[in-house]
């Protein structure tokens, strides 16, 4: 059975910091590159940041240097880490698997094949 769980999010004053993790099973996980995407209420699904097998590391424009993702192969995990929150980074925050045979980039959700159910993040002023 395939599974992505998800945990670490919660309530954070801005400028707070916050490291989400997802663990995945029942794959393969070193075949898979991983993504973090966002959601808040009424908007699309926004890519957070994403990381290749071989841990190649990207990051959506708003993300800059705040947000660090990093996997670990051994224990089938990833992470981001959130520093320096902001207001508008309140959002339901996913953790994504795509097949790394799929090719293409990390970017885009309906690329993905696995979701988890998603984590809330809400940064108070």
């Amino acid at each position: 059975q395939v599974q992505l769980v998800e945990s670490g999010g919660g309530l954070v004053e801005a400028g707070g910091s916050l490291t989400l993790s997802c663990a995945f099973s029942g794959v393969v996980f070193n075949n898979y590159n991983m993504g973090w995407f966002r959601q808040a209420p009424g908007l699309e699904r926004e890519f957070v940041a994403g990381i290749q097998w071989h841990s190649q590391r990207y990051s959506g424009n708003f993300a800059n240097d705040r947000f660090t993702i990093d996997r670990d192969n051994a224990k089938n995990t990833v992470t981001l880490r959130m520093n320096n929150l902001r207001v508008g980074d309140t959002a339901v925050y996913y953790c994504g698997g795509k097949g790394w045979s799929r090719g293409g980039g990390l970017y885009t959700a309906r690329e993905y094949d696995y979701w988890g159910q998603g984590t809330q993040v809400t940064v108070s002023s």
